[in-house]
């Protein structure tokens, strides 16, 4: 390996968050290192420079850390809880801890044998902690263990065999339990990884051969079966399946897929055999941007857990200074020297800030992963925090609130002819057209199994519409204007078109010869969500919607009536939708953009949140945004919205809990209550109520 080379690795048995700051730490202090990251959050490793396994794992020995090459895939047993090591200890400690208690019952507490029952449960269920307590008090490291072993020396010292041993136990029970409950939050990681194969069936000239993933080329063709997963993305060279998105996108309902249509690795193959053209390297697929994406999001700070850091550092020293005041000065003035130097063991005890530093990041890493496997991709804690602070929303229109493709709203006939023969005769005329307003007419006759009459010399007329012969006639369509200068439109017709243009809709009229025949209205159509997705939003405490367009006022206005929303914008460039984020934001404070990613990129980059529509496949919304709805589904909004308001508000549970239970623990020095396995248990408890506390987060649903 080259010198300056990056090399990414996954972590096991990483579980403490000080455990993480100590293991960084030394891999740094190797000759050969030069930079190293290390994502709690996600137990990845990044690092610069030369280290190999071994020496990673030495540098984890302390805590018993596993290292593996991020790239390799090969399943890791899981050692069953009841089966490792550290926890069966617990069990023999707790043995001899109930031995012990039985022991000095009839005999007494005095008794030697019971004494030796307590030491025994000491030293095997402490063994670990004492052996990393004892090397970092050499090195004046103060973690964890390093205040346990001070405590339960102490305890040792004046007589209080029984309750070190019940603390050890319960110290035990209290990491095994955290190990436990940090990776079930990472869960949310590895189940993505182990959404697309490692293989794949490849077709290269006339032979099938079965590939690594990481072999396999662009331009290769993908055999997959039904009921296989597609392994890499591409695009339909031949066949017709449906195919379940749901791990990438969220979507509940299979998608059909057919020639040309775009698929990604991980989604799984239904009832249909495909062929696939791979268009992408196992590395650049939209899974691996997504598990790339999340990794990193875990990784970034939200602001809530850089103050938790910062006031950690701070904490700890203060604690330890408590814990000498009440053992040696409060003594000097209340007497009763055992008695006070216990207390301040036990402050010790307390004191540790397992319980406020995971208090955030347990919370950030369970809700980013709950939302991935939802559909929706959010890019950092930050953003997370940000959005369940928001105000207000502003949308782009097109492609977000509504489809993004004119369609066919309303046809209006002449007396003398039929819907269907209207449609037969403008879809002639426009099959040669190229107008956005064509596709329109030609995708509803096809919907409408309308087969368009032949038309010849097809003739367009700028600015105005276009004509064409059929059956000897001249057919001619577009603006009523045009139309008007050569036929009488009926009085009704007028006015019902004039109602339909105030509606924001496109309106094209037609004409045979010199006969009026009727006019067809086009319009980019409403989403059949929007409405309700509206409503939801606020319901969810955000009063202000706004609509930020390039159409024109009247079109805008008859969709922001529709939708019911508090504000719009008409008319507006990408530098006038900049513009106007930066109003609503000196108005409402957190605003958050809607958009498609591309043309709303000055805006979305402006917004305190910039969201796209559209993810999947979507290289511009998955890099621009800071979150992306990877299925273009606005549902998902409420969704994440209601996700970020319970992390911020679990969040600040966790850090009352943390903080609030240690605080009752302190207050019993007061009347000279706190013992050790109150303090031992205020300690597991603020861990495990805010672990379990923000695991609630894996439960929430769209």
């Amino acid at each position: 390996m080259k010198k300056s080379e990056q090399q990414e690795y996954r972590l096991q048995n990483l579980s403490c968050a000080s455990c993480a700051k100590k293991f960084e730490k030394n891999i740094q202090n190797i000759s050969t290192v030069e930079e190293v990251q290390l994502n709690f959050g996600a137990a990845k490793l990044t690092v610069i420079g030369e280290a190999s396994i071994e020496q990673l794992e030495e540098a984890g020995a302390f805590d018993g850390i596993k290292v593996k090459r991020a790239d390799d895939r090969r399943v890791e047993k899981n050692t069953p809880f009841f089966k490792k090591k550290e926890n069966i200890l617990a069990g023999i400690s707790l043995v001899f801890v109930l031995a012990g208690y039985l022991t000095a019952t009839f005999k007494g507490d005095d008794y030697l044998p019971a004494i030796a029952l307590f030491l025994l449960a000491i030293v095997i269920g402490g063994y670990d902690i004492f052996k990393t307590g004892f090397k970092n008090l050499i090195r004046l490291e103060f973690d964890m263990k390093t205040l346990m072993t001070i405590a339960i020396i102490g305890a040792a010292i004046i007589g209080e065999w029984q309750e070190g041993a019940v603390v050890v136990f319960l110290f035990a029970v209290s990491e095994a339990l955290e190990a436990y409950s940090m990776n079930k939050a990472r869960q949310s990681i590895s189940s993505l990884m182990d959404i697309a194969p490692a293989t794949a069936m490849i077709r290269r000239g006339n032979q099938l051969v079965e590939l690594a993933t990481e072999d396999i080329l662009i331009g290769d063709i993908l055999i997959v079966k039904p009921g296989q997963k597609i392994a890499m993305d591409g695009k339909v060279q031949s066949g017709i399946s449906s195919v379940n998105q749901a791990p990438i996108t969220g979507e509940s309902i299979p998608v059909k897929k057919e020639t040309g249509d775009e698929v990604f690795a991980g989604t799984l193959n239904e009832e249909g055999a495909l062929e696939i053209v791979v268009t992408k390297h196992v590395k650049d697929t939209t899974i691996a941007k997504i598990i790339h994406l999340v990794e990193e999001a875990q990784a970034e700070k939200a602001p809530a857990q850089k103050f938790v850091d910062q006031f950690a550092k701070y904490y700890t020293p203060l604690i330890i200074l408590i814990a000498l005041l009440v053992a040696f000065i409060t003594p000097l003035f209340l007497g009763d020297w055992n008695h006070w130097i216990y207390q301040g063991l036990a402050v010790l005890v307390v004191g540790c800030p397992c319980a406020l530093v995971i208090s955030t990041p347990v919370a950030i890493v369970t809700a980013i992963g709950n939302a991935a496997r939802q559909g929706v991709l959010i890019k950092g804690g930050v953003y997370l925090e940000q959005l369940g602070r928001i105000k207000a929303i502003a949308f782009d229109k097109t492609g977000t609130l509504t489809n993004g493709v004119p369609e066919v709203t309303n046809v209006l006939v002449a007396e003398h002819i039929t819907e269907e023969t209207l449609i037969r005769l403008v879809a002639a005329v426009e099959q040669s057209s190229q107008h956005p307003l064509a596709r329109a007419i030609l995708q509803h006759a096809k919907e409408h199994k309308i087969q368009p009459t032949v038309a010849e010399q097809f003739q367009s007329v700028t600015g105005k519409g276009a004509y064409a012969e059929i059956e000897g006639v001249r057919i001619s369509v577009g603006s009523l204007t045009w139309i008007q200068e050569t036929v009488n439109v009926p009085k009704a017709m007028k006015s019902a078109i004039i109602n339909l243009q105030k509606e924001g809709k496109s309106v094209i009229a037609a004409m045979s010869g010199e006969t009026f025949l009727g006019s067809i209205a086009i319009a980019d159509k409403v989403r059949s969500n929007s409405v309700s997705v509206i409503q939801k939003l606020r319901a969810n405490g955000i009063a202000h919607t706004v609509m930020l367009t390039g159409d024109a006022e009247p079109t805008a206005r008859a969709i922001a009536q529709e939708l019911q929303l508090t504000d719009i914008r008409a008319g507006l460039l990408p530098e006038d939708k900049l513009q106007a984020m930066k109003e609503l934001q000196s108005q409402y404070g957190s605003v958050a953009m809607v958009g498609d990613g591309i043309n709303d990129a000055p805006a979305l980059a402006n917004a305190t949140v910039g969201i796209a529509m559209g993810g999947a496949g979507t290289d511009t919304a998955l890099e621009t945004a800071d979150v992306a709805l990877m299925a273009d589904d606005l549902e998902k909004l409420p969704y994440t919205i209601r996700l970020s308001r319970k992390t911020l508000r679990i969040v600040k549970e966790n850090i009352m809990f943390a903080l609030g239970l240690k605080l009752i623990a302190l207050l019993l020095i007061i009347p000279g209550w706190l013992t050790l396995w109150i303090a031992i248990f205020a300690d597991m408890g603020a861990t495990l109520l805010v672990v379990l506390n923000s695991l609630r987060l894996m439960r929430m649903q769209k």
